[in-house]
């Protein structure tokens, strides 16, 4: 099926592009959500009419995507602190959640937890990279250096059984 986008859809394309998608690609989520619609011939002369907003709007878009590329390489990284065991183990791990709020604390930057992909979980302390997919061209990286807050003793019971 033929369809146009309204909104840029990773892996499919940009606002205004024409693409083909499979029947119940389109039918069940492009289209509902409103990133698609079916290109007639009605739509498709609209397109045409309104290709030059659309792309002044890809422009201003990938234009404060690339200043928000540059705010991140200028933090250069970011450090946290975890309460971890005595092994460097974290209690619990550090959420893409976590680091844009921490981004969006430290420099002001608003991302979506969606656009931050990380190369393994944080759960040890460490050096960790962050990779920030602002727009589909548009990519950051950036440093997560996590240490500890508190290093708590890790103890092994042992249970001793008895029988009676």
């Amino acid at each position: 099926m033929q369809v146009i986008l309204k909104k840029e859809v990773q892996n499919i394309g940009e606002a205004g592009d024409v693409v083909n998608v499979k029947d119940g690609y389109a039918r069940n989520y492009l289209i509902p959500k409103n990133y698609a619609e079916i290109a007639t011939e009605g739509a498709l002369k609209n397109r045409e009419q309104n290709l030059a907003r659309l792309q002044a709007k890809q422009e201003k878009l990938h234009r404060e995507a690339l200043a928000k590329a540059e705010q991140i390489e200028k933090l250069g990284s970011i450090e946290l602190s975890a309460k971890a065991g005595e092994s460097g183990k974290l209690f619990g791990t550090i959420t893409t959640k976590k680091l844009c709020e921490e981004l969006k604390e430290r420099a002001g930057i608003e991302v979506d937890r969606k656009a931050v992909s990380l190369n393994a979980p944080i759960n040890r302390i460490g050096e960790f990279t962050m990779l920030i997919k602002l727009t589909s061209k548009v990519k950051s990286e950036l440093k997560v250096i996590v240490t500890a807050s508190e290093v708590v003793k890790e103890s092994v019971e042992e249970v001793e059984e008895t029988e009676a």
